[in-house]
Formats: C-alpha cells, sequence, structure tokens
C-alpha cells in the first residue's frame, strides 16, 4: 500500500481535489492512506489561495469505509492520526469541503462526507453505517453521523446495519444535491461557480462562524464577537470590491 492510493491535485481556479484512488477494493482505505487524505486536507486548508477541496472516489465508489485487518503504511508526514482527529480535521478545515458521491458511501467513507460543508450524490449511491453487524459500534463518528443525520435516522441506521438511500440521505440533510450518476461532474461544476461568486475571506469567515455558533452557549459577548466580524468584513477591500461589482453589474475579480 501506497500513498499513490491518495491522489491529490489543484487547479488553475484555486480547486483542489483529493481522490481515494483505489478501486479495486471499492475505495476502502487503511489508516496510512486516511492520514495521507489528512495531510492535504490540513495544506490546503491553510491556503488561502485554495477556493475549495473535492474529496472523491475513483471509479465506481466512493468508499466502503476502513479496510479492516490490512496493513497500513506511515505517510510521508510522519503524522498519525485516529480517526476521530481525521475527521475532526476535514470538518474545521478553513477551506470550503464538497464531498462528491457515487456508489458505496460507507462507514468511515460516509463519516467524511458527513464532515464536508456540500454533499453531491448520485441518485444511484447507497449509504450506511455497518459497524453494529461487525459486532462493533461507530465510536466517536458517531459525533458526525449523529449531527449530519438527526439522532432518529442516526439511532436507526447505525442499528440495523442497512443500507439507505441517496434520498434517503437527502431527506435527512445529509445530502444537499441529487444528480445522475453521469452528471456528478456538472453538478459539482454549478457548485462551484456558485461558490466562486463569494468573496473568498467570506466563505472561510462563514465557516469559521457556523462552527463557533455550532460549539458554543448563544451569550451576549458571542454575539458581540459575530457582530465585531460583521462590521470588519464590511469595511475590508473584500467587501468594497464585492459592492462595487453588484453596482456595476460585472463578476467580482476573486471570480475565476
Amino acid at each position: 500500500m501506497s500513498e499513490s492510493s491518495i491522489l491529490a491535485s489543484i487547479d488553475a481556479r484555486g480547486i483542489a481535489t483529493v481522490t481515494i484512488n483505489r478501486p479495486d477494493k471499492a475505495n476502502s482505505y487503511t489508516m496510512g492512506m486516511f492520514n495521507a487524505l489528512a495531510d492535504h486536507i490540513e495544506q490546503w486548508g491553510s491556503d488561502q489561495a485554495v477556493r475549495a477541496i473535492v474529496l472523491r472516489g475513483a471509479g465506481r465508489h466512493f468508499s466502503a469505509g476502513a479496510a479492516i485487518g490490512e496493513p497500513s503504511v506511515v505517510p510521508a508526514s510522519g503524522k498519525v492520526r485516529n480517526s476521530f482527529e481525521i475527521c475532526e480535521l476535514i470538518d474545521t478545515c478553513p477551506a470550503p469541503t464538497i464531498a462528491l458521491i457515487q456508489g458505496a458511501c460507507v462507514g468511515g467513507g460516509l463519516a467524511i462526507a458527513a464532515c464536508c460543508d456540500m454533499v453531491i450524490a448520485a441518485r444511484s449511491a447507497f449509504f450506511s453505517i455497518p459497524e453494529a453487524r461487525l459486532g462493533m459500534t461507530s465510536g466517536t463518528l458517531s459525533v458526525y453521523f449523529q449531527r449530519a443525520m438527526g439522532a432518529h435516522h442516526f439511532r436507526r441506521y447505525a442499528q440495523t446495519g442497512e443500507r439507505f438511500s441517496a434520498e434517503d440521505a437527502q431527506r435527512m440533510g445529509l445530502v444537499q444535491t441529487l444528480c445522475e450518476a453521469g452528471q456528478l461532474d456538472e453538478s459539482l461544476r454549478r457548485v462551484l461557480d456558485e461558490l466562486m461568486f463569494s468573496g473568498p475571506n467570506a466563505t472561510r469567515a462563514v465557516k469559521a462562524t457556523s462552527a463557533l455558533l455550532a460549539n458554543s452557549v448563544l451569550t451576549p459577548g458571542l454575539l458581540e464577537s459575530i457582530q465585531s466580524q460583521f462590521a470588519a468584513s464590511q469595511n475590508s477591500d473584500e467587501a468594497r470590491e464585492g459592492k462595487a461589482s453588484f453596482r456595476e453589474k460585472r463578476k467580482p475579480n476573486w471570480f475565476r
């Protein structure tokens, strides 16, 4: 097993793509692969030139989850994180993250999707949390499953281990956009084009505010902090360009 099982690239628009590249194993991953994926997320999340990070799988499936019992290779960075730490890194990545789902999205693969800001799925995709069928629980990944699916949906599907459809996933709120399998790249392009209209600093600030609201008690001090951030953003160069582009009926200079 090598890090070539995780492919990474970035295009001229600043769209980074991380691909789980093990199609002969339904893109099941070892912890070495999972850590290599995390290294790319960590690197690109801190790079202001990166406008979004897309996570996808090669071939017919997104990911069948962890490769149980297979040996693992420590990534070149030497960093070894556990599954929760990797999911937390994806969840808190400052850059917008998009999961592109086809085929199986199972176990840890579903956890990756649950940590992304946006999820686009083929109608033929399927999802499951199968650990109970192996006599286990989903451990700390349950945090992300329950948040993305809701408590009642999580309880059902984590207890039964049964598959659920992309349509079911959309009803739960796990998936935002559905399309035909052959239209995944076109659906991704449309979402990225919409994202490109938003200021790059603003999108990162929105994500930071969302995380703050999700993990904090709403207090006057918190509201004051958020309002101060809003006031500062109004006076930024990005806001001046955004308002000018609106008045002049043109694309902002950050659109690529």
